[in-house]
């Protein structure tokens, strides 16, 4: 139980906080995983839109605080090494 009211609030802000993260790495994992389908089709521009699409979202997330700067970095070489 809070003891301020200020804690309260913190409390609040936590739990919406952690519903919005939980959607943003939701999605990111899931644009990562049609990259990685679109490129095990075979199919060069579906995997080039897939890429740059998931990239984006992984940027997104960094401009909002989801991820560290050097994890979206990492993520994003890993799926464009996968994607080749």
């Amino acid at each position: 139980m809070p003891h301020t009211k200020s804690q309260e609030k913190r409390d609040r802000q936590a739990i919406a906080s952690r519903v919005r993260n939980r959607s943003i790495r939701s999605e990111l994992k899931t644009r990562a995983r049609q990259v990685e389908e679109a490129a095990e089709s075979g199919d060069r521009e579906a995997t080039e839109q897939a890429l740059r699409s998931a990239q984006k979202r992984i940027d997104q997330a960094v401009a909002k605080g989801v991820l560290k700067k050097n994890t979206a970095n990492r993520r994003k070489a890993r799926l464009a090494r996968r994607a080749l």
